[in-house]
């Protein structure tokens, strides 16, 4: 099992957090792999060049597609996916204000959904999904989809910095805060800055902070911290409500996620 990350040319990197690698060979004791996305804030543009996976979530709200090439959205579910076949994913793990950026479309107009390439960018979408599966290596993936998405940044039009920098404050600031902080920080009404955060982020401010908490949880992930460490670090008011997140967040409770044998944990692992 093969599971890295590459970098994003430096005109992509308020936009693309990274490129992304999973490579998998199943054998005969292992004649399927079941992969268990978690949910989270950010979105990836994702392809299959090699076997697919079907989505056997009991929860996807009839948004589940079987494509090679698509956008999964930023969610608040966990998902399951199956496949019986070797497979290499090549994805783009990108800020949910690039969906806007990248596709026009308000960012909670996709949220928790799957859409097929074409569907998004028609005959070019089509054409970069061709040029994605018939490439030499991850690197030169990365170059064709990093070549095009610079392209549409070119296309599109300057949406609102100050939102795109209250996502960014969200995802990466440690110390927490409230909505009605980052509202003012913004020179706006409360009601004003979640109405604009979400058509940015995918989700109103307090959800946005809760499932960026998981993330910052997520990467304590095979560190030699006790949970209750991991949960008063990210911001948990107390172990129950780190329980509750996780178990809402990934189907498992933290205790038995972070031991290494939850389903789809695999790539964590490598």
């Amino acid at each position: 099992m093969k599971y890295y990350t590459l970098p994003p040319t430096e005109a992509l990197k308020p936009y693309v957090r990274c490129f992304w690698v999973f490579e998998h060979d199943l054998s005969v004791d292992e004649p399927e792999y079941i992969y268990r996305s978690v949910a989270d804030g950010c979105a990836e543009i994702v392809f299959h060049y090699k076997g697919i996976f079907d989505d056997v979530s009991d929860n996807n709200g009839g948004n589940a597609v079987n494509y090679r090439s698509g956008l999964h959205s930023q969610t608040s579910q966990y998902s399951r996916f199956i496949t019986r076949d070797d497979f290499g994913i090549f994805g783009a793990y990108i800020y949910p204000y690039a969906i806007p950026q990248l596709f026009g479309l308000p960012a909670d107009e996709t949220t928790n959904s799957q859409v097929d390439l074409q569907t998004l960018f028609g005959e070019d979408g089509k054409f970069l999904e061709e040029q994605i599966m018939t490439a030499n290596d991850n690197v030169e993936r990365a170059n064709i989809l990093g070549a095009f998405l610079e392209k549409q940044l070119l296309k599109s039009c300057l949406l609102e910095k100050s939102m795109m920098v209250a996502v960014r404050h969200v995802i990466h600031d440690i110390t927490g805060g409230n909505v009605s902080d980052l509202a003012s920080k913004f020179s706006l009404s409360t009601r004003q800055f979640d109405r604009k955060f979400k058509a940015y982020s995918g989700f109103g401010p307090k959800m946005y902070m809760r499932l960026t908490r998981l993330q910052r949880a997520l990467k304590q992930y095979g560190s030699d911290k006790s949970l209750t460490q991991v949960a008063y670090e990210c911001g948990y008011y107390d172990q129950s409500h780190f329980i509750h997140d996780v178990k809402a967040f990934t189907g498992y409770h933290p205790g038995y996620y972070f031991s290494g044998k939850a389903e789809g944990t695999e790539y964590r692992n490598v």
